[in-house]
């Protein structure tokens, strides 16, 4: 097999490898989210409010930003997890025309009590694979989100 024919096999792979690692972790998440009573996408809100957040809530964008979705679909989710009282949204101290929006303790609770299910499951995936080769991944990963990032933007205008 040439080299170019061994690259573009290791891609391929490399590809559907991501697409059934992202398929699994979709089930993943409806389960997680089915325990709550709240759905998939809702799930992943209260993920990225409980990543981002540093105390002082965190913005609608950031959210978005986090989950690469529009703005007014967080805005729309979060208002409803406002009302199963799983989010608080208040307005920003700094600036009255933005919301700062953050976890509830029944929010944490909930998500603390799944926390036992959540580490066994992890360690289920991850089964083989020690902390350095772990962030050795997450690094490479997240070189490739880039580039990913950029060859998409090439191809969107055109330069690719």
């Amino acid at each position: 097999m040439q080299a170019t024919e061994q690259l573009d096999r290791a891609v391929s792979d490399f590809i559907w490898n991501i697409v059934e690692v992202h398929s699994q972790l979709e089930e993943i998440h409806k389960s997680w989210a089915l325990l709550l009573g709240i759905t998939e996408p809702q799930w992943l809100i209260l993920m990225a409010i409980d990543e981002l957040d540093e105390g002082r809530g965190v913005s609608g964008t950031a959210v978005a930003n986090k989950l690469r979705i529009h703005p007014a679909f967080v805005t729309n989710q979060t208002k409803r997890l406002e009302g199963m009282e799983l989010l608080a949204r208040v307005t920003s101290p700094d600036d009255a025309r933005y919301l700062r929006i953050s976890l509830t303790l029944k929010a944490r609770t909930e998500i603390r009590n799944l926390s036992v299910k959540r580490e066994a499951l992890n360690a289920t995936m991850l089964d083989g694979i020690d902390s350095e080769s772990l962030h050795y991944l997450n690094r490479r990963l997240a070189l490739i989100a880039k580039n990913s990032r950029l060859a998409s933007q090439k191809l969107n205008i055109g330069i690719l």
